[in-house]
């Protein structure tokens, strides 16, 4: 089987060409031009310089290939409508022009947010309405589906989408990220006391739904959610992160201030090119319950939870130990 895979140097990308290399698959790889690949240059049969904002460095990187795996996107949780909207609905729409009638399948790795965050989303399914906050991350990731769903019938065996819940695991932003907040003098709030469950899903968890996606004849033209089944809150997930590098979270913020606070700072803070102290993709994702309804992906690809809450956080802890902690403790040194 050949893959294409973009976005295959990030997190989760580099977790998805590993699983695809143990599988026997070949695996173009396509990296920006000048892009360091070296950690995923084992695992891949060839690598392809390309920009998904750029059409023309796109030509016939598709050509022969059994799935395309689509995963570029803007993944921080700020910025500008059009930051957001020209790498995820317009690179998107770059990619499928490029592999429409060149790769036989083509998956979508979108995120739940495209359901419409700022809501309660338990128990949403895949048929429910989806609907857009105003926040650019969830809005573009929704209407890069609609665009995929026009490209269905340019594909041999069709398109299909998957929606991860919130991607955890060495690497990650909710790893990484979350240290990183934690580490600083104004630490990290709960919001609405952390009480709402995290919607977790581990990385390697995720990226065997993502190639049950593109290989089950039976995914072509349906949409998966991914969410692991951990019953686990926001309040234990950041207080067990928080262990890792001695902290706490500080504080707590109800949701709606949070939103509205959140839509504020980003106003002020975007323009001028600042990172804000609190944005609303973060208040939706963690003030809200997210638990968007899986059973679907168990029925019909046969998907379930395999690495479990413990075994997970035990691999984080050893990324934190290894490697994020002597970063923060090297920046504080004298």
């Amino acid at each position: 089987m050949k893959a294409v895979v973009t976005g295959a140097t990030g997190f989760i990308g580099s977790v998805l060409c590993r699983d695809l290399h143990d599988r026997g698959w070949n695996i173009r790889a396509l990296v920006l031009p000048g892009e360091d690949y070296g950690h995923i240059a084992p695992q891949i049969t060839e690598a392809v310089s390309g920009n998904i904002m750029r059409p023309d460095s796109l030509a016939d990187f598709a050509e022969g290939a059994d799935v395309v795996f689509h995963l570029a996107a803007r993944v921080l949780d700020y910025g500008s409508r059009k930051q957001f909207y020209d790498p995820i609905l317009g690179g998107t729409r770059n990619v499928l022009a490029a592999c429409a009638g060149k790769a036989i399948r083509f998956v979508q790795v979108s995120s739940m947010a495209a359901c419409g965050l700022g809501r309660h989303l338990k128990g949403q399914t895949e048929n429910d309405p989806c609907c857009k906050s105003g926040v650019p991350y969830n809005d573009a990731k929704l209407d890069a589906e609609a665009e995929v769903r026009r490209y269905h019938d340019r594909f041999e065996q069709g398109t299909t989408i998957v929606r991860p819940a919130n991607v955890v695991g060495p690497r990650s932003a909710w790893v990484d990220e979350v240290c990183r907040q934690l580490w600083k003098v104004t630490g990290l709030p709960l919001i609405d006391g952390g009480r709402h469950s995290a919607s977790l899903v581990y990385v390697d968890n995720l990226v065997d739904g993502i190639i049950r996606a593109g290989t089950c004849a039976e995914a072509s033209g349906q949409i998966y959610h991914l969410r692991d089944d951990w019953q686990v809150t926001w309040e234990r997930y950041l207080n067990d992160i928080a262990a890792l590098v001695g902290k706490k979270p500080r504080g707590q913020v109800p949701f709606r201030v949070a939103w509205h606070v959140g839509g504020m700072v980003e106003r002020l803070c975007i323009p001028l090119g600042l990172r804000p102290p609190l944005t609303r993709l973060a208040a939706g994702v963690m003030g809200r319950d997210n638990d968007v309804c899986n059973t679907k992906a168990k029925a019909e690809l046969g998907w379930k939870t395999r690495v479990t809450y413990e075994t997970g956080m035990a691999c984080i802890a050893s990324h934190v130990t290894n490697t994020i902690l002597p970063e923060l403790v090297g920046e504080t040194s004298p």
